[in-house]
């Protein structure tokens, strides 16, 4: 057997795990794997600037790729950076591992230099995690903390390294993979579906007069959108999706309704709130979907597949629960779809969609435009217009984000990113970073806020050094839009410490760090600029676009309302 310090041992777990690509920071702890990493010829090692933005790139990976994405940071302040970014991942379910640099074990509690307690700080937001006590168990604990972040509902795990386990000095033999591969006998993730009540759930589909399909994240996650598609096809459904599930079904598809929730489409919202019943995979049914849970889908059954048993009538108690893999369990309604030779009730169907079609009639995303003025909308159609939607889309969080998830038509999964659940400022950027590294066959496009893109913007210089392409749109209203937005609506239009109006010439920012940028104040430059943005294909560009700043993200729900009570307009 081969033999190695902790460090080699643990780059060359990653290698046989596949790394392509690790994103990370160095620091006095993590300085013996480093040198390790120095020697490997698999792994391309991508320098951030700050641990913060280093996770969210290895996020962004993740949610390109499917893969798991990885960071290596040091201890003390380089791992307690990365926790606004593991509570993002563990709120989307994206696969991540984060290994930390930890003091040597002899002074484990004692207040050591650069020492926290890692594990107790990231422990509520975590899937697992692990401190190795020797060298040897760092390949068990990266495989199975692959394993882990990538199976089952997925997220991030955190495996904490003492600075005595990487010595380069000691070396033991290498414990090979087991051939069987990893087996854990506490964790068993279920992938089959309840047969029984699939049949059930089935027939009640076949006999729903107003039935909606509701998709979310998990049905990216398990690559279960074509299956769905073919029920949706099959059974003439109206499809909707939350915030996270978007391009899980086609957006330019006609019986897509759009995203529901606060500032769903009202086709969607109204879809869900007559509905009979409704057919949820892979959701989680969060407040900002649901609005008052004593008001929600008042007269639908619901039927609640999921691959977290924890996730199944924790907000909404499901009539039918199924746990199981999206994908499978679609497989399993297909097949109990031909067994039972159920049939569509196309009457009924008829009835339900010309209700939708009145629905949809409001044309609720209509705005009003300004010769003078650029509306944010404007922004978003402009560049999806210029790319005919062929792009990966990352957003950071506010009124930029949901612009983007109203008048974008995201037809593929796997092409928009962005914090849905933890709605992390600061985000966006280096998630698209990350974006690109693991997706260069198309372009990569970042929609952020002049506040947002302020939280990250030091990353600037690392797309500099890895030639980084990004296409940077900068909705920059010169305040924070979305809480301005609230203070405008439900608090006397007194606005309080959101004005951003010493804002950097984001221009001049951008040739300070050797890229490009263009300004655009009128709406009859903005195609022009976007057009030069991306013809650009080998620079990052920044476009900074003066947007109106009393623009409002509509329609959006009335706070403790049902799912039909919404602000539609501004008056």
């Amino acid at each position: 057997m081969a033999m190695m310090s902790g460090a080699q041992m643990l780059v060359h777990t990653l290698e046989d795990l596949g790394v392509e690509y690790l994103f990370g920071y160095p620091g006095g702890a993590v300085l013996d794997i480093y040198d390790a990493l120095h020697d490997s010829k698999k792994i391309r090692h991508v320098l951030g600037r700050h641990e913060q933005g280093v996770a969210h790139a290895a996020d962004g990976y993740a949610r390109v790729t499917g893969k798991v994405g990885v960071c290596l940071v040091t201890s003390g302040p380089g791992a307690t950076n990365t926790v606004t970014a593991i509570a993002t991942a563990y709120m989307d379910s994206v696969p991540l591992v984060v290994i930390t640099g930890q003091v040597g074990t002899p002074l484990i509690g004692s207040d050591a230099f650069q020492e926290v307690d890692t594990i107790g700080i990231t422990r509520p937001i975590v899937k697992h995690s692990y401190l190795c006590q020797k060298a040897t168990d760092i390949p068990k604990y990266l495989r199975q903390a692959f394993y882990l972040a990538s199976t089952g509902r997925p997220g991030p795990v955190v495996v904490d390294v003492p600075k005595d386990c990487v010595r380069p000095s000691v070396k033991f033999e290498y414990p090979e993979p087991d051939p069987q591969g990893v087996r854990m006998r506490s964790y068993n993730p279920t992938l089959q579906g309840h047969r029984g009540q699939i049949r059930r759930a089935a027939k009640m589909l076949a006999e729903a007069k107003r039935p909606v399909l509701m998709l979310g994240g998990g049905v990216i996650a398990s690559g279960a959108s074509d299956k769905l598609q073919e029920i949706a096809k099959l059974f003439r459904l109206p499809v909707t999706s939350t915030l996270m599930g978007l391009g899980a079904y086609p957006g330019s598809d006609p019986q897509f309704l759009g995203m529901l929730g606060m500032h769903g489409t009202y086709e969607a919202n109204l879809a869900m709130d007559k509905a009979d019943l409704v057919l949820a995979f892979g959701v989680r049914f969060d407040d900002r979907v649901t609005n008052n849970l004593q008001k929600f889908c008042p007269a639908a059954k619901i039927v609640h597949t999921d691959i977290d048993p924890a996730s199944i009538s924790k907000t909404v108690n499901a009539d039918i629960p199924i746990v199981g893999d999206a994908g499978i369990v679609a497989g399993q309604f297909l097949e109990a779809f031909d067994e039972l030779k159920l049939k569509r009730d196309d009457q009924a169907l008829d009835e339900w969609w010309g209700h939708i079609a009145k629905w949809k009639a409001t044309n609720c995303l209509a705005y009003d435009h300004d010769p003078k003025l650029i509306k944010p909308q404007e922004v978003i159609e402009a560049v999806y217009k210029a790319t005919k939607g062929d792009a990966v889309v990352v957003t950071d969080v506010g009124q930029h984000q949901m612009f983007a998830a109203q008048y974008w038509k995201f037809d593929q999964p796997r092409l928009f990113l962005s914090s849905g659940g933890l709605g992390t400022m600061g985000y966006g950027f280096p998630a698209a970073l990350g974006a690109w590294v693991g997706e260069r066959q198309k372009p990569i496009v970042l929609f952020t806020g002049d506040g947002s893109f302020q939280m990250n913007i030091q990353e600037l210089s690392t797309c500099k050094q890895f030639h980084i392409p990004l296409k940077i749109f900068i909705l920059d209203n010169h305040t924070l839009g979305m809480v301005r937005q609230w203070q405008m609506m439900f608090y006397r239009g007194r606005i309080s410490w959101t004005d951003l109006n010493d804002n950097p010439d984001f221009v001049a920012v951008a040739k300070a760090y050797g890229h490009e940028g263009i300004y655009v104040e009128k709406p009859s430059e903005l195609e022009g600029a976007v057009a030069k943005a991306l013809s650009l294909k080998d620079k990052l560009v920044i476009c900074d676009v003066r947007c109106d700043t009393d623009a409002k993200v509509l329609p959006m729900q009335q706070g403790g309302g049902s799912m039909s009570d919404m602000f539609m307009a501004e008056d």
